[in-house]
């Protein structure tokens, strides 16, 4: 076969759970990454151990990407039902390699089992022949090849480099990945690690999760620089546990973020309340998956955004986040954390499976601006003291010579529980006005992302991940995109400018009844078409772009 050259490829991997499917999908991510192409990975996988169907998608260009196509350049199959479910979305010069004899289809067969067992390695190993394989197609010299796999595969590195050189010197090269002229090694990390590295810049001291899809990663990789970060990484036994522990961290003077999925959350929402009515400061991550329950454990689904923006008795203020992009999650995540020390508030950063399990390169540099330190306190201390913009002074104990009292009761501003009316208002009206700074702090440039043909008429409407496969789409078709990230306080002012002159507005959105809809309404704008999608998997640009163009005239 003729070798080609293009500006993006796409390469599809698939397997059985167990077969090690994402670690072969990251080894192709950072091949990609290390000849300077952009990178964006999908992931799909059901809630098994063993067995099932599990498959990465991933995405190279030379521009900036953040989702996926339907179209494929390259599959490489495991197993045969990746064949069978995926052949018919080749490109028409695609091709497939194959581990023969397992596998049955047209393309390029690999002996897998007989490679591995010629070098005495691991049923695992099979990845890294597969991989190697790949690599052989797209013409990748084998000494960056070598490179990439000393990087990754730092167990039984000898043995994986036998199986991986074999592999590649029997696949012919069927397509040429050249470098991105000019272009370096680009950094290749997870939505869940863009997170993590986020709550660092905010200055985290303490990160606190029991593990739960798909939040689990930013556990991980904070437990994994713990010691280089400074950072106390605790699981404690519940989701009950983690926000008692975070909001202890807190009260003691600690930086403190909690990470969970819907499920934890509920477990959370007492403890959310405490946090309004004491003004203890607290970082929620909160990564959706599909439910009732325990719905979809390991998909998508963006049903959790009213639940985030009522959690909890009574009222008080909150502060919510969307990130769309690495970006977005790294700038966000940091300033969640200066948000909700400097108004001492829960802050979340909302996301959900697609884009916390998703791995990126980033279009940019991150930058995160620095909110003004808090006052200092006056003695004898109050430590609900009233101010103007209902934000009292922190003083952490021990203090000597000072009470530091914080209180789930209506209290005064001693901290002192109080049924008196007056002071029963009183600390509501406190509670308000920390809620108009916030909306103050927050509805500025940047809070609400416009993008594709930004004179257009015609708006689509999407918040968080989606954003990604919407930007494409609405450049295809000549729209406008609005994507808020902020989204409470909701920045009205900011919304505003990016709406301008829309006289039609497609909200696209994964849940089946269009929560960011109902926001908006309470705003005073309404949409014009819905298009959903409630199956836990997120939109390829191929079937967005086929619902948009019909709704869109």
């Amino acid at each position: 076969m003729e070798a080609e050259q293009l500006s993006e490829y796409s390469v599809l991997i698939g397997g059985k759970a167990g077969d090690g499917i994402a670690q072969a999908g990251q080894l192709i991510a950072s091949i990609f990454s290390e000849l300077g192409y952009y990178v964006y990975q999908y992931i799909d996988y059901p809630s098994l151990i063993r067995g099932g169907h599990n498959f990465c998608i991933i995405r190279a260009s030379d521009k900036p990407v953040f989702t996926h196509r339907t179209g494929v350049d390259l599959i490489l199959a495991l197993d045969q039902k990746t064949a069978d479910l995926h052949t018919s979305n080749l490109t028409t010069k695609g091709t497939v390699i194959y581990d023969s004899p397992k596998v049955k289809t047209e393309g390029q067969a690999l002996p897998i089992e007989e490679i591995v067992a010629q070098f005495k390695g691991r049923a695992i190993m099979g990845n890294t022949a597969m991989v190697a394989g790949f690599c052989g197609c797209a013409g990748i010299p084998w000494n960056l090849v070598e490179s990439v796999f000393r990087k990754k595969l730092t167990k039984e590195t000898d043995i994986n480099l036998l199986i991986a050189r074999e592999a590649f010197s029997r696949i012919s090269p069927c397509m040429q990945v050249h470098p991105v002229d000019g272009a370096s090694p680009r950094p290749l990390l997870s939505g869940n690690e863009w997170i993590g590295l986020g709550l660092l810049a905010g200055g985290i001291d303490a990160y606190v999760a029991y593990p739960m899809t798909p939040s689990s990663g930013v556990l991980h990789f904070l437990a994994s620089v713990a010691d280089e970060a400074g950072i106390d990484v605790v699981h404690p036994e519940s989701e009950i546990a983690v926000i008692l522990m975070a909001l202890g961290f807190a009260y003691a003077g600690k930086k403190a973020a909690v990470g969970t999925s819907g499920g934890g959350f509920c477990l959370m929402t007492e403890g959310l309340s405490l946090a309004g009515m004491s003004e203890v400061p607290i970082v929620i991550v909160l990564s959706q998956r599909g439910g009732p329950s325990t719905g979809l454990p390991t998909y998508t689904a963006q049903s959790d955004l009213l639940f985030a923006c009522h959690a909890g008795q009574g009222e008080f203020p909150r502060f919510i986040a969307a990130p769309a992009t690495p970006v977005e999650a790294f700038k966000w995540a940091a300033e969640s954390v200066q948000l909700a020390w400097r108004l001492q508030i829960p802050a979340f950063i909302l996301s959900d499976k697609t884009f916390s399990e998703g791995i990126y390169t980033p279009e940019t540099t991150p930058e995160v601006r620095a909110y003004a330190p808090l006052p200092s306190p006056s003695y004898p201390y109050k430590r609900y003291a009233d101010t103007p913009d209902g934000v009292s002074p922190i003083l952490v104990p021990p203090y000597k010579g000072e009470v530091i009292k914080v209180n789930s009761y209506t209290h005064d501003y001693a901290g002192i529980t109080s049924e008196d009316s007056e002071m029963s208002i009183a600390m509501v009206h406190k509670r308000f006005r920390k809620a108009e700074k916030l909306s103050a702090m927050t509805d500025q440039p940047g809070a609400v992302f416009c993008g594709g043909s930004v004179e257009a008429k015609t708006t689509i409407l999407c918040w968080g991940s989606p954003r990604g496969v919407c930007s494409e789409v609405a450049e295809e078709l000549d729209l406008r995109l609005v994507s808020p990230v902020v989204i409470s306080p909701f920045p009205a002012s900011e919304f505003k400018k990016a709406m301008q002159g829309v006289e039609k507005v497609i909200l696209v959105e994964d849940s089946s009844t269009g929560q960011l809809d109902k926001i908006l309404a309470l705003e005073g704008y309404r949409t014009d078409e819905l298009i959903l999608r409630y199956d836990g998997r997120p939109f390829a640009v191929e079937e967005l772009l086929e619902k948009v163009r019909r709704v869109a005239s």
